[in-house]
């Protein structure tokens, strides 16, 4: 029997709330004080702890927040009223409205009623068709957008989502590992790129639909997965030889975080290695980091292009 995403009671420490929504711990210690919400429950121990339904309505609020919306004014909605605000924003206009899959929904449906195989099946056979470029930017981003929104409403439970992603990343690592290596004999430069994110950033799909883009245009990719220490990072960067570190952020990072760990890996990297970060996160968005380069995925095959004017550029 489907278990439904509302169905898990087990309730969430203040540490959990903040790692699920990218709400920091003193935002919502801030939020019970001046708006009365959330108002969590103690442990035995006097810890706070929330009960499923307020994690829900905060990931609500967040995401509304990341699309503009004042805490104030919609944090006394219910978690309904904060549903059908979330859907009619997330039914505007988007950037990629000109072009993605006609079949996104039924993908949906595949993955709600835990049809994983045949799911992985209609995926591979999309790539096939689709190429690998536009199955990424017009098929697994929409859709992952997608399954996020209902995940924030509360119409996917977390092993849902978690089903959902690897998936996805069984056919995209399938799909990278078939990409032919570009004999570049023209001379135009394949950028060595790392890949990876900080330690506080846990999602990956972000980071290999990234991969996918960055091999598809020959570059030679050097995945390290997620959470990495600042120091590995450099230290892998030195050690490979990276002309490009680059880097995924989604939501639910802190931005306060995402700034100042950017800021420090670039004083700490090799000066000839560039910092590229892409995501949904507000400190990408809002504010770019200086000496960084924030890249959407459809933006990635003109950023290498660019990237090779300017090595041959230095070169002559």
């Amino acid at each position: 029997m489907k278990t439904s995403a509302m169905s898990v009671t087990i309730p969430s420490t203040i540490s959990d709330v903040e790692r699920d929504t990218g709400l920091a711990k003193e935002t919502l210690r801030v939020w019970e004080r001046r708006y009365a919400f959330p108002h969590p429950e103690r442990d035995t121990f006097g810890e706070r702890v929330y009960p499923n339904e307020q994690v829900v309505k905060l990931r609500l609020i967040k995401r509304l927040i990341d699309l503009g919306y004042r805490p104030g004014k919609v944090i006394g909605y219910t978690a309904d009223e904060l549903q059908a605000l979330a859907q009619k924003a997330a039914a505007g206009p988007r950037p990629d409205a000109a072009g993605p899959h006609p079949e996104l929904h039924a993908y949906i449906e595949l993955c709600k009623n835990h049809q994983m195989e045949a799911f992985r099946r209609k995926l591979s056979q999309a790539m096939l068709v689709m190429g690998l470029k536009n199955f990424v930017t017009s098929l697994v981003a929409p859709l992952a957008t997608l399954v996020g929104e209902a995940w924030a409403c509360g119409q996917f439970a977390v092993f849902e989502e978690h089903l959902f992603a690897e998936s996805v990343q069984i056919v995209l690592r399938s799909a990278v590992f078939s990409v032919p290596q570009v004999n570049h004999s023209s001379g135009a430069p394949r950028p060595r790129v790392l890949l990876t994110t900080l330690p506080q950033e846990r999602h990956g799909l972000g980071l290999l639909m990234a991969e996918a883009m960055f091999a598809a245009e020959g570059a030679h990719c050097i995945p390290l997965g997620v959470q990495t220490p600042l120091p590995d990072i450099v230290e892998g960067a030195r050690a490979m030889q990276a002309d490009i570190v680059a880097l995924s952020f989604s939501t639910n990072m802190n931005p306060r975080h995402v700034h100042d760990s950017l800021r420090e890996l670039r004083t700490r990297l090799p000066e000839a290695a560039e910092i590229w970060a892409g995501g949904n996160n507000l400190a990408l968005r809002k504010r770019a980091p200086n000496d960084v380069t924030v890249c959407a995925l459809e933006e990635i095959c003109a950023a290498v292009a660019n990237w090779r004017q300017r090595q041959r550029q230095a070169a002559s």
